[in-house]
């Protein structure tokens, strides 16, 4: 199968199909009512405040570290946030190294915010957050962020009912973004992205982080016609050939084409995919390293998904395949096992540079056939992307 971002008529017509997948999936996925839902319902919330659905953890975290060795390590991060630009400056390595070991719970609000560098935004625009909720915004924006907003996680106690801070808040701060960023206005996916924040870190906090996320970690995701998401669809289909030839050879015999089954995973930063520790863990990473850790979880799902032969041999088709993917076992969703694989892929930050730089080429090679066609079915100007980390 040629990769995305080399065919314009393959291109746009995939993008229609996974915005129309993730749309559908994504309401699917979140308008759950609590009656429905019953029997696994709880009048007590989780550790992370769930009184239900598949983010529900029934079981108490199994603590791999003792007391003092918490302690330890929170007596680590506090003295690096306090001296974070030096760490920063002379030493990411040992920030990387202990994000890829899990910030501590204690410490995660205070880590999120240095690492995206939200808090230079909050203070290089003190009250704007304020300010921009008090412009009216785009009315059909408002609209649709005032139909999205109850869909999100409505089993966590936070956005359980309509009167609880939590959906409020969720409306802010896609508005407020909506404002900031009129070009990207509001994209369905953005929701789950900042209710997982605002879980994290007080509104203001949060909406920085959120801006953060959307304008640099995530550059061009939301904008229309899912430009990079097509690219990246492209370099994870090239990565998947040498971290798993084996699943990429079965993919390419049925014409599985990557949007999709990736598109929920990257347009809404995992949050719809991993069990709710694992997110975290990835999280700490995703916001340290950047977006090749979507990468890694994903080669790693894949792989271990369609890795063994005997589940091969049962996906005869598309649909099977693609049935497979989007509920993979629980076993290879789990934190140690993610946690494990991503770090021990076959692949360097070099591979990573080295299939951007052949996904900016092909692109620059459609652009150009595109006009010279004339055809106006072109997204994007092959430019490179300042700010992503892949």
């Amino acid at each position: 199968m040629i990769a995305m971002a080399t065919s314009p008529t393959s291109t746009s017509s995939a993008s229609a199909t996974s915005v129309s997948l993730h749309r559908q999936s994504s309401k699917n996925a979140d308008t759950v009512s609590l009656s429905s839902t019953a029997s696994t319902f709880s009048h007590c919330p989780d550790r992370h405040g769930f009184y239900g659905g598949h983010q529900f953890s029934e079981k108490p975290k199994k603590e791999t570290l003792t007391r003092e060795q918490i302690l330890a390590r929170e007596k680590k991060w506090i003295h690096m946030t306090t001296h974070w630009s030096e760490y920063m400056n002379t030493n990411y390595k040992k920030v990387r190294e202990r994000c890829r070991k899990g910030i501590p719970d204690a410490l995660r609000q205070k880590a999120w915010f240095l690492l995206t560098g939200a808090n230079h935004l909050m203070e290089k625009f003190p009250n704007w957050y304020e300010q921009l909720l008090e412009q009216p915004g785009n009315p059909q924006i408002i609209d649709e962020i005032r139909k999205d907003q109850h869909r999100q996680f409505p089993h966590h106690e936070m956005f359980i009912d309509d009167d609880k801070p939590g959906q409020k808040e969720l409306f802010n701060v896609l508005k407020a973004y909506s404002v900031y960023n009129p070009a990207v206005g509001y994209c369905q996916a953005q929701a789950p992205i900042a209710a997982f924040l605002l879980m994290q870190l007080p509104a203001e906090q949060a909406f920085w982080c959120f801006v953060a996320i959307c304008d640099k970690y995530l550059e061009n995701y939301f904008t229309p016609g899912l430009e990079m998401l097509q690219r990246d669809a492209g370099m994870l289909n090239r990565l998947l050939k040498k971290t798993s030839p084996s699943a990429y050879r079965h993919l390419q015999k049925h014409n599985v084409d990557p949007l999709l089954y990736m598109t929920d995973w990257f347009l809404c930063a995992m949050t719809r995919t991993l069990p709710w520790d694992t997110l975290l863990r990835v999280w700490d990473c995703f916001l340290c390293e950047g977006v090749r850790i979507f990468f890694k979880v994903a080669l790693v799902i894949i792989g271990a998904t369609l890795g063994p032969q005997k589940v091969r041999s049962q996906c005869n088709g598309l649909c099977e395949t693609l049935a497979v993917l989007r509920s993979p076992p629980k076993k290879f969703l789990e934190e140690d096992f993610i946690m494990h694989h991503i770090f021990r892929l076959n692949i360097t930050i070099d591979d990573f540079h080295r299939e951007h730089k052949k996904i900016e080429l092909l692109h620059r090679k459609a652009k150009l056939e595109q006009q010279k066609n004339g055809s106006t079915n072109g997204t994007g100007n092959g430019a490179a992307l300042p700010g992503r980390s892949t």
